[in-house]
Formats: structure tokens, C-alpha cells, sequence
């Protein structure tokens, strides 16, 4: 996790602490970079709290961050998991463009249930609208996959989880996660109920038939769930593979 421990908003499902967070470490970049290539790493995850503080909302930071990780460690496969940016295009774009091979923003819960969930801040339409923007704003000829990630047991039907789904779809997502919420404190929202192995399995047979490229459902799925396991790394390669043999071909 870079840009501190602070977050400037407030989720009602979220243990983070909210307040005023320090200024950006310009260095820490190249300490993500370094500490990376040490440790010979083949896929990693960025993640960071959310910094309405600044005016990009850290997506430069993010950005440098890729482009050094990348540089030092250039097999590397990388995943931002990003917040909103408050749904700046230019921030989006800026990340985009970075090189980095998987932009992930999660929507976190169906439409309807978003205003008691999220901070007032995120809206389900404006996550939707980042993730439609990193696919528009990838380098050409250069594949960017996006995922987000659906906490399941906060009083969601199936019905508005099957139309989150095609609202995902419609916004070309390619990967989609789902995982039991649990509650981490009392001052936290209640769990409603603790949902089932049959219906996770369901869920994910439903994302897989409606064209996600990859599904990962269960109670201890979270967002970076196995984020560099075999299926998703063969999915990489393929295509990468498929795109320098067109390449090639024309």
C-alpha cells in the first residue's frame, strides 16, 4: 500500500483510519521498485487509500510507481488497485499509460445499497465510468485488463447482483471477484447474512456465462484474491502471444 495510512474518506465497510494524511514520500516510488526487485517477485499488487487531498488523486504517484517497477523488474506483471480519482478522466488516462496490466477498482456493492456502503464521495456510476475510461485511455496495440471485486452478505438480492454484473460487462470488465463481507468492528455495518458455498458457486457460474474473463468466488475472496495465480498469468500470456502472432501476420 503507498501514499500513507490515511484515507480522506470514510466507508461504513471500511477498518482504515480517515483524516488529514501526510505529504506524498516523492522517494517511495523507487523504494516499491527496489524492495520489488529484491525480493524477484513476478506479479504484484499497488494499492493505496483514497487521497482526494491531492489533486490527481495520487494517479501520478501510482503512475511513477508502475514506470520504475517496470524498469527495474521488466517481466514484472502489475495490478493497481485504485480508488476513483473522483472520476477524473485525466487521472484515469495518466495511470492507463503507465504500463501497468491490470487497472482494478471495485464498486464494492450493487447500485442500491452504494449510498449506505461507500463514502458519499464514490458513486456506482462513477466507478462504473473509471473503469470504462482505463480501457478507452490503454496504450494502443498494448492490452489493459480491468477487474473490481462485489462484498457479498450486506442485504444485496441476486437480481442486483446479476444487474451489477451486466453493468460490468457492459463496461468491458474482465475480471470479477466476489467475497463474504465481514464485519470488522461493532461501529461497522452488520453483516446480513452469510452467504452460501452453493450460491458463491452460482454467482460465479453466472459471471463466467455472462463473458468475465476470469471469477473468483468464495468467503475469503478478496480483490487481489490469488491476483498472480496460474489462470490469470496463462490469460496474460495467451493473448500477448495472440497479439504478437497479428502483429506478425499483417
Amino acid at each position: 500500500m503507498i501514499m500513507g495510512d490515511i484515507c480522506t474518506r470514510g466507508c461504513t465497510f471500511c477498518n482504515v483510519a480517515t483524516g488529514r494524511p501526510e505529504a506524498l514520500d516523492v522517494f517511495e516510488p523507487a523504494k516499491v521498485a527496489d524492495a520489488v526487485a529484491k525480493l524477484g517477485l513476478a506479479h504484484v499488487v499497488i494499492t493505496s487509500v483514497d487521497r482526494d487531498d491531492l489533486e490527481d488523486g495520487g494517479a501520478g504517484h501510482f503512475a511513477r510507481t508502475v514506470e520504475l517497477l517496470k524498469f527495474r523488474s521488466p517481466g514484472l506483471k502489475v495490478e493497481c488497485l485504485v480508488s476513483d480519482f473522483r472520476g477524473d478522466d485525466s487521472a484515469v488516462a495518466t495511470l492507463a499509460a503507465s504500463g501497468l496490466d491490470v487497472f482494478a477498482h471495485n464498486v464494492e456493492t450493487v447500485r442500491r445499497l452504494q449510498k449506505y456502503v461507500r463514502d458519499p464521495r464514490a458513486a456506482y456510476e462513477q466507478s462504473l465510468s473509471v473503469l470504462r475510461a482505463a480501457k478507452r485511455h490503454a496504450p494502443e496495440g498494448r492490452r489493459l485488463y480491468t477487474k473490481t471485486s462485489i462484498m457479498l452478505g450486506l442485504g444485496e438480492t441476486r437480481e442486483e447482483v446479476v444487474e451489477a454484473m451486466r453493468d460490468l460487462r457492459a463496461a468491458d470488465v474482465d475480471v470479477v471477484t466476489f467475497g463474504q463481507y465481514l464485519r470488522p468492528t461493532e461501529r461497522h455495518l452488520a453483516v446480513v447474512e452469510y452467504v452460501t458455498p452453493a450460491d458463491f458457486a452460482w454467482y460465479r457460474e453466472t459471471a463466467e456465462s455472462l463473458g468475465f474473463r476470469y471469477v473468483a468466488a468464495g468467503p475469503m475472496v478478496r480483490s487481489s484474491y490469488k491476483a498472480g495465480e496460474f489462470f490469470m498469468e496463462a490469460m496474460i500470456k495467451e493473448d500477448a502471444a495472440r497479439d504478437a502472432a497479428a502483429a506478425g501476420a499483417s
